[in-house]
């Protein structure tokens, strides 16, 4: 749930960020600045020795993908409302459980393949495809939602050797390298008014996934994922109240069959019985 708050404060960050400043250029600052936040944790867990990893080619290719997936995902703030960048992002997480189950031998359960369906049903309410004109920034986020599961999976991978801190360290390394020139071409000194909110999209986007790190050190990716579903009504909440989005009956519904979905999911009669994995 912490993941869930933060990610959606970060979409309100990015929403504020990107109206002055160049989508490359938020994210390389957000890696450089996001890099000494996690210091204390890094140096908690035995400094940068400990930071070593056997898995680096694991780390790159996470981190191309979920930096192309964040870079679109970003553009697509600037072009549809909130509600529906989530939405379709929304889209990840079913893909994410069908990955697991194909690559990483986890059950696709019963009660999983509903909670998966609802969410599904739920999305397609909010976004109601086909009833208008398909704006670009539909696709462009779509695009987002399929790198997306390609990186949950491969954190789910990574979890088994490396400790959040260490996967989170690697991503800001990795994600400020493959940005930095991107970012220079489009430099722009932002204003006194952003600054505040780079800290937090800083702080908000690189603890999100040390959160989401930590949760699926204890539990499968094909149930983890769906809980995201969540951020779908609270995001078409947000949307409404900052933004005037309105939230029609098709938004509602969809959210009602989205928190079904999860509460379904959720109320597993061996959910207490999950393994714990080291970290």
């Amino acid at each position: 749930m912490t993941a869930i708050a933060l990610l959606l404060l970060m979409a309100v960050s990015g929403r504020a960020i990107t109206r002055e400043v160049d989508v490359f250029q938020v994210m390389e600052m957000r890696s450089v600045i996001a890099f000494f936040m996690l210091l204390p944790l890094v140096y908690r867990e035995g400094g940068f020795k400990a930071m070593r990893t056997d898995l680096m080619k694991v780390h790159i290719g996470r981190n191309v993908a979920h930096y192309v997936g964040q870079f679109a995902w970003l553009m697509g703030l600037t072009i549809i409302p909130l509600a529906q960048v989530i939405a379709i992002e929304f889209t990840a997480p079913i893909w994410a459980a069908i990955m697991a189950a194909m690559f990483l031998g986890e059950r696709l359960t019963w009660r999983k393949g509903v909670a998966i369906s609802f969410g599904l049903v739920g999305v397609a309410f909010v976004v109601r495809p086909g009833t208008a004109h398909l704006n670009p920034g539909h696709l462009i986020v779509l695009g987002a939602a399929f790198v997306f599961a390609i990186s949950f999976i491969t954190t789910k991978v990574l979890t088994r050797s490396d400790s959040a801190t260490k996967i989170i360290f690697w991503m800001l390394i990795i994600q400020s390298i493959i940005g930095l020139i991107p970012a220079i071409r489009v430099w722009v000194w932002p204003s006194a008014e952003i600054w505040p909110w780079i800290f937090v999209i800083a702080f908000t986007g690189t603890f999100a996934h040390y959160c989401m790190a930590k949760a699926l050190t204890y539990g499968e990716a094909s149930t983890i994922m769906p809980m995201d579903y969540l951020r779908v009504p609270l995001s078409a909440l947000l949307g409404y109240l900052l933004y005037a989005e309105a939230i029609d009956s098709f938004t509602a519904i969809g959210a009602g069959l989205i928190l079904a979905g999860n509460l379904f999911n959720l109320r597993r009669p061996n959910a207490n019985r999950i393994q714990q994995t080291p970290t």
